[in-house]
């Protein structure tokens, strides 16, 4: 096993530069696919594809997700995080990285912990804010927003209080930005994607809603495309209904190709985008009354996406893909309409054509993802804000009591183990080889099975 003890810090380095080596050989004998079961990554939120589904390996066989665990079971390692933050781990190579924050927004840092130990080889103060506005609720964190990582950098961002990119083996700062102006009022939400050479940021507030694509390499503007939402929200005095509070969105967006178009789907308040990703020019848009809009997109083979509206009454929209997506679409694509026990903050999965959502309280709905049709119902304990995962044939579901509920999703979706740790779940689990990597409010651990 690799450590800075055994190897010292340059040797450290220079091993992990060899392994970088080593899997872009294995790419290029190999294909992608091959190199993706090999190195095993969860680089961003919801992981490799965006959908929160691990990708099965090429053999068919299982990567041993482990099913049972508890404090003194199959935990490898626990590490103490301190602070108020509820990123999703990003996992590259040997490294976990995720962001953490004070409880007062004061502070805010990025974290990186070795993954055969977890050991913190990185805990960095990026930012520093005299006045940060007060988050006004108890559900949100100034550090909600998960990194992205590719080859040599991470990402990190932590909405308009800022946004670096970090050298992976130094942890230094390669460039931030810190003049992209939003007011989040109830603090940031929105992940950072990848797209090319592009590093692509969402900014919902109530006083700006754009997204923005910064050059990865440079953090210079790439290009930047004002939301065209008309909220209808100006009273007769003019003054904006709830000082703004419901033109906020706080979802990440996903990739989809429709016609040869790789196109970038970002729900915001009131409605939901399709955009070139390589522009950022509008293309569709799906309009309706949600706001504050938290779950990511997913999609069904390129012909369907599965779009929650947020807050006010929360909606699960089907919405064809084809190339006939021009200007408002809501009358002409989108093909159903589920409201009754859709969540408010986690994000659905899709699964052999159905779709799997868990309410805020527990009610987990498999959905006929052509149709609409509500196939079967299960209730769970707890409370959910955590956006599940797909692997090894089973569902994961985090409760913000601290269980991990594990769901077979076929026929009756059997409750197949309960699993608690300490402290609670915010944060939606990184999945890794044949590890889960979870963080509580207080510790992040590495979960798997043990011979």
């Amino acid at each position: 096993m690799w450590s800075k003890e055994r190897m010292g810090k340059a040797g450290f380095i220079a091993a992990r530069r060899w392994r970088r080596f080593s899997v872009s050989l294995l790419v290029g004998k190999l294909g992608v696919g091959a190199a993706l079961v090999a190195s095993a990554d969860w680089p961003q939120f919801r992981g490799p594809n965006g959908d929160g589904s691990y990708p099965a390996r090429d053999d068919g066989k299982p990567h041993g997700f482990p099913v049972e665990w508890s404090e003194k079971e199959n935990v490898v390692w626990k590490t103490p995080v301190t602070g108020r933050a509820w990123s999703t781990p990003a996992v590259m190579g040997d490294q976990v990285w995720m962001t953490n924050a004070t409880e007062d927004g004061k502070k805010m840092y990025a974290v990186c912990l070795d993954k055969a130990t977890g050991e913190k080889l990185h805990d960095l103060l990026l930012f520093e804010n005299e006045n940060p506005e007060p988050l006004s609720n108890r559900v949100n964190s100034y550090g909600s927003c998960s990194p992205t990582i590719d080859e040599e950098r991470v990402y990190i961002h932590f909405g308009s209080y800022g946004t670096a990119a970090l050298d992976r083996e130094t942890g230094k700062v390669v460039w931030q930005r810190r003049d992209l102006p939003c007011r989040h009022f109830r603090g940031p939400g929105s992940s950072v994607v990848l797209y090319g050479e592009t590093l692509i940021l969402s900014m919902d507030g109530v006083d700006v809603q754009y997204l923005v694509a910064l050059d990865r390499k440079t953090g210079e503007t790439v290009w930047k495309t004002d939301r065209t939402t008309d909220f209808g929200d100006v009273e007769p005095n003019g003054k904006i209904r709830g000082d703004g509070d419901f033109r906020k969105a706080y979802s990440t967006p996903g990739f989809v190709t429709v016609d040869g178009t790789v196109q970038l789907v970002s729900p915001g308040a009131k409605a939901c985008y399709g955009y070139e990703a390589k522009t950022g020019k509008e293309l569709w848009k799906v309009t309706y009354d949600g706001f504050s809009n938290a779950a990511s997109p997913v999609f069904v083979d390129g012909k369907m996406a599965i779009i929650n509206t947020g807050f006010g009454k929360a909606h699960l929209l089907g919405v064809k893909l084809d190339g006939g997506m021009n200007g408002d679409i809501t009358g002409s694509h989108v093909e159903w309409d589920v409201f009754k026990r859709i969540p408010t903050l986690s994000s659905p999965l899709v699964v052999d054509g159905k779709v799997y959502v868990t309410s805020d309280l527990g009610i987990l709905s498999r959905i006929d993802a052509m149709s609409g049709k509500i196939e079967k119902v299960t209730a769970l304990q707890g409370r959910f804000s955590a956006s599940g995962v797909y692997a090894d044939g089973r569902l994961y579901y985090l409760s913000e009591e601290g269980d991990t509920i594990v769901v077979d999703p076929k026929g009756e979706m059997e409750v197949i183990a309960t699993n608690h740790l300490d402290d609670g779940f915010m944060a939606s689990p990184a999945v890794d080889g044949k590890a889960m990597y979870l963080r509580t409010r207080s510790h992040v651990y590495r979960i798997e099975a043990q011979p």
